[in-house]
């Protein structure tokens, strides 16, 4: 499920307390307090067979007796009645329910058992659950409090989610005495229904949402996660605090949820894949809410510093340079300015040191100065205590200050503060706090919360960030690979020897050095004379994949003698450390000489939530040594495989050093793309680990590599936890006049296509499209429109010798029960059935991807995009508060089974 009737759970009418009590100290009588202290504008409903009324309300008996159905039931009864409770709350027709009781998923099988039970009663009726194990749910804005929290926060523009209970009550602890507000509070427990992608589905669309905190153990469902986090992060800013980072933290949030916490280094992925911001501490995690709640959103990130105190401006400035931030340099106007007011002893730059016995004036015609000069996008205030100036009095003149400047100055623009100390600046902070202005308690503390809004503007420059347009598209030979994989696992194997890996590998063109085999030491001397010395020698064994740890590897034999009897010694080596191994021989390789390459470790690895990853690092024998390595989701472009790699260490040597000239990084990245390529094309493959992977200015070749494979679960595709491009929907067409074109499905890659076909339609072509007259598509929307995900969206592009003649769009809500489709064509090429063709194409996929119905909104007066849905089958309703506008809908069949593969379909 998604968003389906979350709108019970978060805009109830009416609310239900299954478990009402007045029993002190009682989960039942404290949600009941909470209920009726925020005053829930809805009616309020209480269920116990054991009480007649409770604080004179009254208590039915079951819910059954209820006066009427409840949107919302919060449950508090114990778990064993929990199932039988949604089968009542079904019964009457309720849809959302809230359930705060304990000892489900987190105790075991028990648990698990009663867990289940619940989910299976209200699955079929499309109840959803918020829980269990939680603290329950807020909604500020409409007074709704249905938890036993200790405190309520007012309404605000922060959504907050967490697993954690505890975490909920320490954040309400910290927000309220500022006065930062929320949109939602939601503690999730348990996540048996509602979970995190539900939540981000639902929030990105909520106009009363600026920006989304989580606190997260686990995730579950990748996918679900991922496409409603990327669509989530492009709209608004989320900051996700993952537990469980250490091994040990790992286990123990396990047992805490009950959901699995996977490898961190997996989670870091996601998160940047998604453009979402990770905080690694509490703290940070309050600076962040303090941050979006008071803050606008950031254009620049040129910060200056204004202080009376040098030490803190240094520390601020260490700590903005040590994150990779921008330390604002003054114009000399502003610096001209600030010589005329302030003492000849001030610090001349930025930081801007305005001396210790800095009053409220001095402080004000600074920052006043310091707001007008247009090469300072920020300003973070310091005050350190001192005996010659009151830090209240300074905190009054930045507050006016601001209340002064005009709209235009600061729009786009934040000053922060930050009152050092404790005693002296306890006041000042909540002077602060009252104009709702951002206040720190440290400089490293303002300095982060600063960056939360840079780092934001940054991710999402990065999200529409266009790859460059491939030269070729390799098309690998899945077949070979596929079959080679279905003969090892008949056989029983799970991981392939070194003919098999390397036959894989050859079949994604990935370059492998040769591979020749011997059964005994003398057939090795044999064949490595035959292939020429210096070569080296392995051994072949299914039940040893470290060869080197064994004494598996000896390099650079020159002879046939040394190759005898180095062969020899490796076999009583290695029989001697694993006496169980099942020995095949050895494996001769001709000795690759790059005496300059650098030694690089790139695979897939496999993670139980978000499917396969590929790595890339620092290779060689030392690779647990160096740990430089990262992570990244397939499926990748050449932007994404950059990115992977620049996240290392070995990045920089790879650039060049000392003589050396810089590796061949096109041909590494082109390693990557196909690794994920590979992983979407071939489930089976559950690690590939190819160390070395030589890389220097000539390009690449994989030295050693091995492979294994498992029984796939679901089609190479579907565990990716972001879909990858649907090259099964390539087609090739022929319109009406016999004219053959290709449609196939849009690329990131292919922002420049659209930028022209916007140049080739005409202005009123364009303003029929997107409803105003516009010029042109701006890198913005041509990256909205290219940039999918495949999962939800998809774009069909016409196109002739490179030239796009149209595309057409849907764009599927959460749950695919509607998708709202666009399409354009290239003005010369109107009246020729390209957009006809790509509508019927794009009904036809809709329709198979089980889409209920295809909406879109048509200017009344585009009487030839009419006719088109008319005789496609659209129905046509007025705009219900747009007369110029028409509504246009398809109601498509149920799922269908997948399209097939129909690149050569003609029409």
């Amino acid at each position: 499920m998604s968003v389906r009737n979350l709108d019970k759970l978060f805009a109830p009418r009416s609310v239900a307390l299954i478990g009402a009590t007045p029993r002190p100290g009682s989960v039942g009588a404290v949600v009941l307090r909470n209920l009726r202290r925020a005053r829930f504008a809805g009616e309020l409903m209480l269920v116990n067979p054991h009480h007649h009324s409770i604080e004179g309300l009254i208590v039915h008996p079951d819910i059954a007796s209820l006066p009427r159905t409840p949107d919302l039931a919060v449950i508090v009864t114990p778990a064993e009645t929990v199932p039988g409770v949604i089968v009542e709350l079904a019964a009457r027709g309720t849809h959302a329910a809230v359930i705060i009781t304990a000892g489900f998923g987190e105790l075991g099988q028990r648990g698990q058992v009663l867990q289940q039970a619940a989910l299976e009663a209200a699955k079929p009726h499309l109840l959803r659950m918020v829980g269990p194990n939680c603290v329950g749910i807020m909604v500020p804005r409409l007074r709704l409090d249905a938890t036993f929290s200790h405190l309520a926060p007012p309404a605000g523009e922060i959504a907050f989610l967490s697993q954690s209970g505890a975490m909920i009550t320490a954040m309400l602890d910290w927000a309220v005495p500022r006065g930062i507000g929320f949109s939602h509070v939601v503690s999730l427990g348990d996540m048996a229904d509602v979970d995190f992608g539900d939540m981000l589905d639902y929030l990105a669309a909520d106009p009363s949402t600026r920006a989304i905190l989580l606190y997260a153990e686990g995730i579950t469902h990748g996918r679900k996660f991922m496409s409603a986090a990327r669509a989530a992060a492009r709209i608004k800013p989320v900051l996700v605090l993952k537990a469980g980072r250490s091994q040990a933290g790992a286990r123990a949030a396990t047992s805490h949820t009950g959901v699995l916490a996977g490898a961190d280094a997996v989670y870091d992925a996601a998160f940047r894949r998604a453009g979402m911001l990770r905080v690694t501490k509490m703290a940070e995690l309050f600076d962040a809410a303090q941050t979006l709640a008071l803050t606008r959103e950031q254009v620049g990130e040129r910060l200056a510093i204004l202080t009376n105190g040098g030490g803190a401006g240094v520390l601020a400035t260490d700590a903005l340079i040590a994150a990779e931030g921008q330390l604002a340099i003054l114009s000399e106007a502003t610096v001209a300015v600030l010589n005329r007011l302030l003492p000849a002893a001030w610090s001349h730059a930025n930081p801007v040191d305005i001396i210790g016995d800095a009053s409220g004036k001095r402080y004000s015609d600074a920052l006043t100065a310091l707001i007008g000069d247009r090469e300072v996008d920020a300003v973070l205030v310091l005050n350190c205590p001192t005996a010659l100036a009151e830090a209240e009095d300074a905190a009054r003149a930045v507050i006016d200050t601001i209340a002064r400047s005009e709209p235009s100055a600061l729009r786009g623009r934040n000053v922060i503060t930050a009152w050092l100390g404790e005693h002296s600046a306890r006041g000042a902070r909540q002077l602060f706090t009252n104009a709702r202005i951002a206040t720190y308690e440290t400089p490293d503390s303002a300095v982060s919360g600063f960056l939360y809004r840079v780092h934001h503007r940054r991710n999402q420059e990065l999200l529409i960030e266009t790859p460059s347009t491939r030269l070729e598209w390799f098309e690998p030979d899945r077949a070979a690979a596929q079959g080679l994989i279905a003969t090892a696992l008949a056989g029983g194997k799970s991981w392939l020897d070194s003919a098999e890996t390397s036959a894989i590998l050859a079949a994604y063109g990935l370059p492998t050095v040769a591979n020749h085999f011997a059964f005994d030491p003398d057939q090795a001397a044999s064949v490595a004379a035959t292939v020429g010395f210096p070569i080296a020698l392995k051994i072949r064994s299914p039940h040893i994949t470290h060869k080197s740890d064994v004494g598996g590897v000896v390099l650079d034999l020159s002879n046939a003698d040394r190759v005898q009897r180095e062969a020899t010694a490796m076999l009583e080596r290695v029989k001697a450390m694993h006496p169980e191994a099942h020995l095949d021989g050895f494996l001769v390789q001709p000795m690759v000489h790059r005496p300059r390459a650098m030694e690089l470790l790139v695979g897939l690895v496999e993670d139980a939530t978000f499917g396969p990853l590929v790595a890339f690092g620092h290779g060689g024998t030392a690779v647990e040594v160096w740990r430089d390595t990262s992570l990244e989701l397939p499926p990748l472009n050449e932007l994404l495989a950059r990115r992977l790699m620049a996240r290392t260490r070995v990045w920089r040597l790879l650039q060049g050093y000392r003589g050396n000239p810089p590796a061949n990084i096109d041909a590494i990245a082109e390693v990557l793309i196909r690794l994920g390529q590979l992983a979407a094309d071939l489930p089976a493959i559950r690690e590939l680990d190819i160390n070395p992977l030589l890389a220097d200015a000539a390009g690449v070749i994989a030295v050693d590599a091995r492979l294994r494979i498992a029984p796939a679960a679901s089609p190479g595709p579907a565990r990716l936890a972001i879909a990858p491009y649907p090259q099964e929907l390539e087609t090739v067409e022929s319109l009406r006049d016999g004219t053959v074109l290709a449609v196939r499905p849009l690329r990131p890659e292919d922002e420049p296509l659209l930028h022209d076909l916007a140049a080739h339609m005409s202005h009123e072509d364009l303003r029929l499209r997107f409803f105003t007259p516009v010029r042109g598509l701006t890198h913005i929307v041509a990256a909205r429109l290219s940039q999918l995900d495949y999962d939800r969206e998809l774009a069909l592009l016409a196109e002739r010798d490179r030239i796009a003649l149209g595309v057409a769009h849907f764009f599927a809500d959460p749950d695919k029960l509607c998708a709202e489709y666009a399409i354009a064509v290239r003005s010369e090429w109107k009246g020729r059935g390209v957009g006809y063709l790509l509508m019927t194409r794009l009904i036809d996929v809709a329709r198979q991807r089980g889409i209920g119905e295809l909406t879109g909104e048509v200017l009344l007066e585009n009487e030839p995009m009419l006719q088109m849905c008319r005789e496609l089958g659209f129905g046509i309703t007025a705009h219900p508060n747009d007369p110029s506008i028409v509504l246009v809908g398809k109601k498509l069949a149920m799922q269908q089974p997948p399209v097939g593969d129909r690149r050569k379909r003609a029409t």
